[in-house]
């Protein structure tokens, strides 16, 4: 798979935008969408993997939301930026399998939970913070989760994931917010500072 492109540069030189493009693959040219796939592939790449972390299933994940993409492109306001609205098709998608894998995992939590438990050497109270953070990332799933995720791993800014998730910006601020907050208490429980240890601050636009 072709990972070029990054989604949020604009086209340089004589290249069509975006609006161009889709208005050309409305029309029927496949052309045009093929240059829409190679102009965002890498960030949507980028993005699927940071959710599923598993490159097979993230190619998977891409190729599904460029068809899904095609096949409402004709639903598709003028004047919108592509690039947002084809990232919530992949964010969307990413977290629908990341539900599904963890409802996988809990059928088989007696063997997770074995595959999961510390070696004999390793410290028990690193390894009880280590478990407990964990936790709490895995629980900052769904909307939060992807916010979070988009803001922290991908780099997103507030205003960007706002455009992507079609939701408003102090939304995306506050979901940032409590997520931070639950991590601090988490870590507050263990003696430490989560203002040293998490990195979940807001960030300039």
């Amino acid at each position: 798979m072709e990972h070029a492109g990054d989604g949020r540069r604009p086209p340089s030189g004589d290249a069509p935008d975006d609006g161009r493009l889709v208005a050309r693959v409305q029309e029927g040219d496949g052309d045009a969408f093929d240059t829409l796939v190679r102009r965002h592939m890498r960030r949507a790449f980028s993005i699927a993997f940071r959710l599923l972390e598993n490159r097979a299933d993230a190619e998977d994940l891409v190729q599904e939301a460029f068809l899904a993409a095609l096949k409402g492109i004709d639903s598709f306001e003028p004047g919108r930026p592509f690039g947002p609205w084809l990232f919530r098709i992949v964010v969307n998608r990413g977290l629908n399998a990341r539900k599904a894998r963890s409802l996988r995992r809990t059928e088989a939590l007696p063997i997770d939970v074995i595959a999961r438990a510390p070696p004999p050497d390793r410290d028990a109270e690193r390894a009880e913070l280590h478990d407990a953070l964990a936790g709490a990332l895995e629980r900052l799933d769904g909307q939060r989760g992807a916010i979070v995720r988009l803001h922290e791993l991908e780099g997103f800014t507030s205003p960007e994931i706002a455009a992507m998730l079609e939701l408003a910006e102090g939304t995306v601020r506050w979901h940032l917010h409590q997520a931070r907050a639950e991590l601090r208490e988490v870590l507050g429980a263990f003696g430490r500072n989560a203002a040293g240890e998490t990195s979940i601050e807001e960030r300039k636009p």
